[in-house]
């Protein structure tokens, strides 16, 4: 916008320097309008044609005055493109350049295939969970807007193998693939798998077949967000004191509160105590709503005040982050977690 304004003005000023000039080489010389045009246009390009008619003192004055606008103007028009050129050059060779090093140094990470609405609540996710992900996507805009954000972003097909490499799928922890067509999410599924075999990825399903061929191409998990969409617009209509409930105790007021898992690690001093005796609840305000025992895939719900806690159960808590923090701390969990295949 405001470069459009510079080049609007400089249009203008051109414009209106032609005009005046014409008018005053008419007046001056008593000329005709196309001759005073004319004597406008060399003057100004100072191109060295002879004259229309007899040049007096106030004609060559004024034409120096009209050589000068003329320069001036043409000078500033030159500069404005030059610099507007090089400007935007250097800035994105700048931005790439930095990205660049950004994502080699990138390990353990998360990468998103597709930046449409679906992959733009994922993003949103992880933003708020500050983890270090990059973005890969097809559309030349939606990246620019990326890397403007600050968020680390490829242009590309990901269900290449060289654009999923740009992303060091080698190094990385983690993939979603948001992309718009079952086809396109296998394609990019079997490629990753193919690349990485450790790697834990989830995919966007759309036709009620495809969850099967996605984890036959190597999915670990798959979402459709029409199903969840559906189950949940049901829900609200059959069960709304349920759902308004749900929504009260996850959005109480402007605080969050998510429902997140801790692990009892090695070194705690949890261990070997009941939670009747830990008093989560209490100490840091976290409500415990579940737990598995090691080794058990059973999830225990409303767990006994009795049980005890042992080497690497899991806690299903529901707090705020900074509450979730305390008690992961306390427990000496670090977040991270073992992929399970």
């Amino acid at each position: 916008m405001k470069d459009t304004r510079k080049f609007v003005v400089i249009s203008m000023a051109f414009m209106t320097l032609i005009i005046a000039s014409t008018i005053g080489y008419k007046r001056l010389l008593g000329v005709n309008i196309i001759d005073a045009l004319y004597m406008t246009i060399i003057t100004i390009s100072t191109v060295g044609y002879s004259e229309v008619a007899d040049m007096t003192t106030d004609a060559k004055l004024f034409s120096i005055f009209v050589i000068f606008s003329g320069l001036g103007i043409a000078g500033y028009t030159f500069t404005s493109i030059v610099s507007l050129f090089l400007e935007g050059e250097f800035k994105n060779a700048w931005r790439r350049k930095r990205m660049e090093s950004k994502i080699s140094r990138l390990n353990n990470h998360y990468i998103l295939c597709g930046a449409g609405e679906t992959g733009h609540s994922v993003i949103q996710q992880f933003l708020k969970s500050d983890v270090s992900f990059i973005v890969i996507e097809k559309n030349e805009d939606k990246v620019r807007e990326l890397m403007e954000n600050g968020i680390l972003a490829v242009q590309g097909d990901a269900t290449q193998e060289d654009v999923l490499e740009k992303a060091n799928i080698k190094t990385a922890k983690g993939l979603i693939s948001s992309l718009s067509s079952d086809a396109d999410n296998v394609f990019t599924v079997l490629t990753a798998r193919q690349i990485n075999k450790r790697l834990y990825i989830v995919s966007r399903a759309i036709e009620k077949n495809s969850p099967e061929k996605l984890k036959k191409a190597g999915a670990n998990n798959t979402i459709s967000p029409n199903e969840i969409g559906g189950r949940r617009m049901a829900a609200i209509v059959l069960r709304p004191s349920i759902i308004s409930f749900l929504d009260v105790i996850t959005h109480a007021g402007d605080v969050i509160l998510d429902l997140e898992d801790v692990v009892v690690c090695k070194g705690s001093d949890m261990l070997g105590k009941s939670l009747k005796e830990v008093k989560i609840p209490e100490k840091i305000g976290l409500i415990v709503l579940a737990m598995r025992k090691n080794g058990q895939e059973r999830l225990m719900f409303n767990p006994s005040s009795d049980e005890v806690l042992e080497l690497d159960d899991v806690m299903i808590v529901l707090g705020t982050e900074e509450q979730v923090n305390d008690l992961r701390r306390l427990a000496c969990d670090n977040g991270e977690r073992e992929l399970l295949f």
